[in-house]
């Protein structure tokens, strides 16, 4: 999906959410868990997984526009596992075509290595964009650029405690490592193929983020469970275009774990979709 076609979904919904697909088989609603081993006893893992990432997807599709299937909680389930997130993909593919998709794998090695990644999601599994860290500088993230309408989502200021222990370090003249990070990362990719992540607990920083990256897309987890607010994320983050995909995974898939989860789910999906719209027609959107 390249910039024009997520700016016109954006539009067109009135809303920018994304719903995190952080399905753990340990959090995962007990009938889902129940149906699945009735049908196929200790190999229920994959059943469940894709079941649960279905009726969720089906639930909150009309309120989002982007979904962010998280792979550690595929990967640490084996192979069974990393097959429903294949599946998953597939279904979001044949049924929704119009959202868009990111892995939230953090890939970043070296060259050759990182190609290999590109490879893995950008041709086999067909993902929209890609998280990326972007410590091993330049040769480890352009692997991934030199797909055609393919985003690299580079690590910039995130949301966890630990970001402050090298994200907001200072060099000599001052500028801080999250800074440095934005303004080289312009020199290998642009607008139409990179965004960065930014927490949204950040506050009043997406200021300064804009002021280096004005016109970049933010995929700004934090929203809801984290603590950050959404009123606050685009009142400093938003630009012309809206550039934020604000991504919500806890408090959607995990508001209720009774029967009821996806109508829950849609429901909070709602809730923010509703808020989306008005920040939007706050900024003339």
């Amino acid at each position: 999906m390249n910039r024009k076609e997520l700016i016109e979904q954006i539009r067109e919904k009135r809303s920018f959410l994304c719903v995190g697909l952080d399905t753990d088989i340990n959090k995962i609603p007990q009938c889902i868990i129940d149906e699945a081993k009735a049908k196929d006893g200790e190999d229920y893992i994959f059943r469940a997984l894709c079941e649960f990432n279905a009726l969720i997807i089906d639930a909150t599709a009309p309120y989002c526009v982007a979904y962010k299937p998280n792979l550690a909680f595929y990967e640490a389930y084996g192979v069974d596992a990393i097959l429903a997130f294949e599946a998953t993909i597939d279904y979001l593919k044949e049924e929704y075509p119009n959202h868009f998709i990111i892995a939230d794998a953090k890939r970043g090695d070296i060259g050759n290595t990182s190609k290999m990644y590109a490879k893995t999601f950008f041709e086999e599994y067909d993902v929209d964009a890609l998280t990326v860290a972007p410590y091993m500088g330049e040769d480890s993230v352009t692997p991934f650029l030199g797909y055609d309408d393919k985003w690299v989502i580079l690590l910039a200021l995130t949301s966890n405690k630990g970001s402050h222990d090298f994200q907001l370090t200072e060099d000599a003249n001052g500028e801080r490592l999250f800074e440095k990070v934005l303004k080289q990362s312009q020199q290998w990719g642009n607008a139409d193929n990179m965004m960065y992540v930014v927490g949204a607990t950040q506050g009043r920083m997406f200021e300064d983020i804009r002021k280096i990256a004005p016109n970049h897309f933010l995929l700004v987890p934090g929203v809801g469970a984290q603590g950050g607010s959404l009123e606050e994320v685009c009142k400093y983050g938003m630009n012309k275009d809206c550039g934020l995909l604000v991504n919500s995974s806890r408090g959607i898939i995990y508001a209720s774990g009774g029967e009821d989860f996806a109508e829950v789910a849609a429901q909070k999906a709602q809730e923010l979709q509703q808020q989306m719209d008005i920040e939007l027609k706050k900024a003339g959107l």
